[in-house]
């Protein structure tokens, strides 16, 4: 079985989602889908994409749910992708925080990387907006060893309107 992690931005730009769906299912090609879990936090944006592709590829999907009262993160629509997801899920563990918070994503961005074999980022290299942000897990994993590829385009910037949780 290898493990796949992942993280990554929550508003990824219009000219970027093309790119990082072909990037994504490229990675995703050279692994055995019948070996493969992708594990992720399901959050909006990247998060989703992600586990909608492991999904597409025919492998299982691990989700590690930050806190309690996660759901309140989402709006309508991410929302109601995220349940799709999630029902989809084989395995999950909810966090034994008492509600989101910058501690509760970093936790779980942290055991997302602690359980991959690879961690892939969907990741601008910027720093992240608030702790437990992509930038923090993509640094956690480097420090420990973890092989990382990031997936970005080239010359694309995001909005950084407010905070993000992946």
């Amino acid at each position: 079985m290898t493990v796949v992690g992942f993280t990554g931005h929550q508003n990824i730009p219009a000219e970027a989602i093309e790119y990082v769906k072909d990037h994504l299912r490229s990675e995703l090609k050279t692994f055995d889908p019948q070996a493969l879990v992708g594990t992720c936090s399901l959050a909006d944006g990247a998060d989703q994409l992600f586990a909608q592709l492991i999904i597409d590829a025919g492998g299982g999907l691990n989700v590690v749910i930050p806190s309690s009262d996660y759901e309140t993160t989402f709006d309508t629509q991410s929302l109601r992708r995220y349940h799709q997801l999630l029902s989809r899920a084989s395995k999950t563990e909810t966090l034994n925080w008492p509600e989101p918070s910058e501690d509760a994503f970093l936790a779980a961005g942290r055991l997302v990387a602690d359980r991959s074999d690879v961690l892939i980022a969907v990741w601008d290299g910027q720093e992240a907006q608030g702790k437990g942000g992509t930038a923090d897990i993509v640094r956690y994993a480097q420090q420990n060893g973890k092989r990382t590829i990031i997936i970005w385009p080239k010359g694309v910037t995001r909005e950084r309107p407010g905070r993000e949780l992946s």
